[in-house]
């Protein structure tokens, strides 16, 4: 029998390491910008075009490269970081594995130009899908510039595989907020397609925080400080009430590197039981020093998932940090057993004296006289009119019981459900069962509507239709209201701007951090302008399927899901009858924008067998 095992050709094992190490651009700048750190950089320059899909160009004013190990550098297993296996359980730097410009240059044309401080020209090589196609002396300033271009050329089957140009800019960024975060000791510019995104000066740790995600980030932080044998905690963490529906500051640094750990976010989850809704989201950024020798980073070939020798121990000491921070600063509530508020002095009576009372008596009081009169009979005075003491208090009770939120009617057509029956009748007796479903008969049986989830679709299929057609109603604010971003969302509503325009928000500018807003939809309520932009943005940044719908889907979505009624939501008796109503006239009434089910009918057989 014929030997059937052979060696792969090298270009094919760096595409088959390239789907390991380059999952999209953004692993690219990782990598890049990896070694440019690594390489002693004091100023770092990210340059892209398209979302990095036409090009990628990290330069820096590192150590460089002499001739030899600029050509080296491409090889596989090729690294300056490690010599030997026992140097993996004592890093220090971060790329060590020597793979990850060998498998960039197998799927992409690079062009590297590098110079060390001892030579004076340079070195100017260029790879296509890892065959060398030139090399040669050049001018150029000490460090090192490569251009990635043209990525996945030819394997154009992954290039489809990529997203949108927006979502892949936006996985760039977080890569760049990444990077930049633990090294504030280096200068980093962030250009997109021309433009400066970031220019990131040298100095702290909160500077850097506040110069990504904006000036009004310095008033929400809380600093964290803990060392002990194990670990050395450091960093900041959000005030509770600025805590997010989405994920979304939500940093670990592990000696310099960002890590992913669902178990010590728990440990800061835990830590805000108590001071956050449980359906929102802490801030933090968070740096860890630990033992290099007790922390494994090379189980995943991206190096962001770790492992620790102590974990149990970690969870604990950071949770007890972060208690003691929130406590520290006033931010968490504190209870004081010795002291009595009834005895604190207001403020406005601390510097007044104290004032004897005088008491005077009226020696001609005679409680049994009638007034105006000088008999001394007592008369029963009358009770006409008591009822008037009470006059709008059973109104006003039922006006708390109703939710904010008034459900109105979008057409007058009716669905096939109530067909062949006297539909007002049948209407007029729903109510709603534990504030969460609406409950009708109809002629099969009972009808019972999820409120949250047909309030969703009745709301995506208004927005759809109105960012569509571009028909959407807005009510102008008597009063501008200026609302601030980082530069990230800044970006996210200026992509937006035209969906949101159609559906009613009015801008009347978008400057550098600042937003003012005049009109917003008809639904949105003047004091929760600036909560639904914000979870609106938070919402597609996530992008739901990550750019797999349009933007006009993604935004109906959003907009759906956060003014959508809630469960828990008093509806008045007209709310509920909008709600069936509409929920019927919508084209497909059975689901929610999200896919789940919106109402469900009870046969009657179903209830008759109750009863057997």
């Amino acid at each position: 029998m014929a030997d059937i095992i052979k060696l792969l050709p090298d270009h094919v094992a760096n595409q088959i390491a390239a789907g390991e190490v380059v999952q999209r651009p953004a692993s690219v700048v990782k990598e890049l910008m990896e070694n440019a750190i690594d390489a002693g950089a004091t100023c770092i320059k990210l340059i892209v075009k398209d979302g990095g899909k036409t090009l990628i160009q990290v330069v820096d004013d590192g150590s460089g490269m002499s001739e030899t190990d600029a050509r080296l550098s491409f090889e596989r297993h090729a690294t300056s970081k490690i010599s030997s296996a026992q140097d993996l359980f004592n890093l220090a730097t971060k790329g060590f594995r020597g793979e990850a410009l060998a498998s960039i240059a197998a799927i992409a044309h690079v062009d590297m130009q590098t110079r060390t401080a001892a030579n004076e020209v340079g070195t100017h090589l260029k790879i296509e899908g890892s065959k060398i196609v030139s090399q040669e002396v050049i001018a150029t300033p000490e460090g090192t510039s490569i251009s990635v271009k043209n990525l996945f050329f030819n394997i154009p089957a992954r290039r489809n595989f990529l997203k949108s140009t927006q979502v892949e800019l936006r996985h760039i960024t977080d890569e760049f907020h990444r990077v930049a975060l633990v090294h504030p000791n280096i200068e980093f510019h962030f250009y997109n397609n021309g433009s400066e995104i970031f220019n990131l000066p040298i100095g702290k740790h909160r500077q850097r925080i506040v110069h990504i995600f904006g000036s009004k980030m310095d008033n929400r932080l809380v600093p964290v400080s803990e060392e002990t044998e194990v670990v050395k905690v450091s960093g900041f963490i959000c005030k509770p009430e600025f805590a997010k529906k989405s994920r979304g500051e939500q940093f670990f640094f592990a000696n310099n590197r960002y890590i992913k750990s669902p178990y010590l976010h728990h440990a800061v989850v835990a830590a805000f039981e108590g001071l956050i809704k449980s359906d929102t989201h802490p801030g933090y950024f968070l740096f860890l020093e630990v033992d290099p020798s007790s922390i494994d980073i090379n189980i995943h070939p991206t190096k962001t998932e770790v492992k620790f020798d102590d974990e149990n121990t970690l969870y604990a000491i950071l949770r007890s940090t972060i208690k003691h921070s929130l406590g520290q600063f006033n931010v968490a509530p504190v209870l004081d057993f010795d002291h009595d508020p009834n005895l604190d002095t207001p403020y406005s009576y601390k510097e007044k004296g104290a004032v004897i009372p005088k008491v005077t008596v009226d020696a001609s009081f005679n409680p049994f006289q009638e007034k105006g009169g000088s008999g001394g009979s007592f008369r029963k005075q009358s009770t006409k009119g008591w009822e008037d003491l009470y006059e709008g208090l059973g109104h006003q009770n039922d006006h708390n019981e109703f939710s904010s939120v008034v459900i109105e009617s979008e057409s007058e057509e009716q669905g096939t459900l109530y067909s062949g029956e006297g539909v007002e009748e049948h209407l007029a007796s729903t109510f709603q069962l534990r504030r969460e479903y609406v409950v009708s008969t109809v002629k099969s049986g009972m009808l019972v509507i999820h409120q949250n989830r047909a309030h969703e679709r009745i709301l995506f299929e208004k927005f759809l239709g109105e960012i569509t057609v571009k028909e959407g109603v807005s009510q102008q604010l008597l009063f501008p209201l200026e609302l601030s971003f980082n530069k990230q969302e800044l970006a996210v509503v200026k992509e937006i701007h035209e969906s949101l325009t159609n559906i009613g928000f009015v801008f009347d500018s978008l400057e550098k951090e600042t937003v003012k807003v005049t009109g917003v939809p008809m639904m949105v309520p003047e004091s929760g302008i600036g909560t639904v932009l914000d979870r609106l943005i938070a919402d597609y940044m996530e992008g739901y399927s990550d750019g797999s719908i349009s933007q006009a889907e993604m935004l109906a979505k959003a907009l759906s899901r956060n003014l959508a009624v809630r469960t828990g939501d008093v509806l008045d008796s007209e709310s509920q009858l909008m709600l069936v109503n509409n929920l019927f006239a919508c084209k497909e009434p059975n689901l929610s924008p999200f896919q789940k089910i919106t109402y469900t009918i009870i046969s009657e057989g179903d209830i008759d067998k109750k009863f057997n």
